[in-house]
């Protein structure tokens, strides 16, 4: 399946949550700072935080008091990720605009990952998405290890079909489809993309990829060929791999927009503020971005 490249796509921008819950603990005053440089960005979807087990993730313990905190702007949606009615909670007293839950289509990674098989995991997810529809939230889904797992080896396009439409089923808006070790090519997300779309609109899909083998914008290039119109990406690519030593993790935000403005694609981003913002929080971090667009723009 091959379609005309979009005119415009939504970047749903994972830096503050997924990007810094695999960094260094930092500290509130600096994930507001961060989040308020996005919001001036031009983006229009940040993931803010997560409502997790602070034993677990003792990174995101303190996203009630950062989603309070920060400046919003009207125009963006400020989301979490929220595994449990717990967190689904504690994410509407922080007046999420959206929530996330995720699963894998690899039953070793959910194991690994969340403790429990692929079919709990969506049983856990039915009284969320419940509760979130009754509140008017609306629910996306994360489907980790679309191509390979660490654990179970590659993963069949048609069971990544199978759990996306099951995420869809039970009132997810959006499938964001994640390689999370990054080693997906181009030809390997084609397969995946075509299995899941006989399933799934388009329209209602995501991509997520990991730079770890140097892939992730050659995949959303095929991506965007085949109608992908949301990309997940993080600002200055914050957020290691934990399952590859070394990893780069996720997609610099940076380097999506300089792709995307390249094809004539709009983003409504900023890249030079948004290059900025990736600065910023990689010098409390204590390194530079990964970004190559940084890094070049930055000199």
């Amino acid at each position: 399946m091959t379609l005309k490249l979009p005119k415009s796509v939504k970047i749903v921008e994972v830096g503050p949550r997924d990007g810094l819950q695999n960094e260094k603990t930092v500290s509130t005053e600096a994930k507001i700072d961060l989040i308020n440089r996005l919001s001036s960005c031009g983006l229009t979807y940040i993931e803010a935080g997560a409502f997790v087990s602070p034993k677990w993730v003792p990174q995101m313990a303190d996203s009630l008091d950062v989603m309070q905190k920060i400046q919003r702007e009207s125009n963006i949606c400020y989301a979490a990720l929220t595994p449990n009615l717990k967190g689904l909670e504690q994410a509407t007293e922080a007046n999420a605009n959206e929530v996330a839950v995720f699963t894998s289509a690899s039953e070793g990674f959910c194991h690994k990952n969340i403790n429990c098989s692929i079919e709990e995991s969506l049983a856990r997810f039915k009284p969320l998405i419940e509760q979130a529809q009754l509140k008017d939230i609306p629910v996306r889904g994360y489907l980790s290890c679309i191509v390979d797992c660490p654990y179970d080896g590659p993963t069949d396009p048609e069971q990544v079909a199978k759990v996306a439409k099951d995420l869809i089923d039970l009132g997810c808006r959006e499938v964001s489809l994640g390689d999370t070790i990054g080693t997906a090519t181009p030809l390997q997300v084609a397969k995946v993309i075509n299995a899941v779309t006989t399933q799934v609109p388009i329209e209602r899909i995501a991509v997520h990829f990991h730079d770890t083998y140097g892939q992730a914008l050659a995949n959303i290039y095929q991506s965007l060929h085949m109608g992908v119109r949301v990309i997940d990406s993080s600002v200055a690519g914050l957020g290691g791999c934990p399952y590859a030593a070394g990893a780069s993790g996720n997609v610099a935000t940076e380097d999506v927009v300089y792709l995307c403005h390249g094809l004539g694609i709009e983003t409504g981003i900023n890249l030079p503020q948004l290059v900025e913002a990736g600065w910023e929080i990689s010098q409390v971090l204590g390194r530079k971005p990964t970004s190559k667009v940084s890094l070049a723009l930055h000199r």
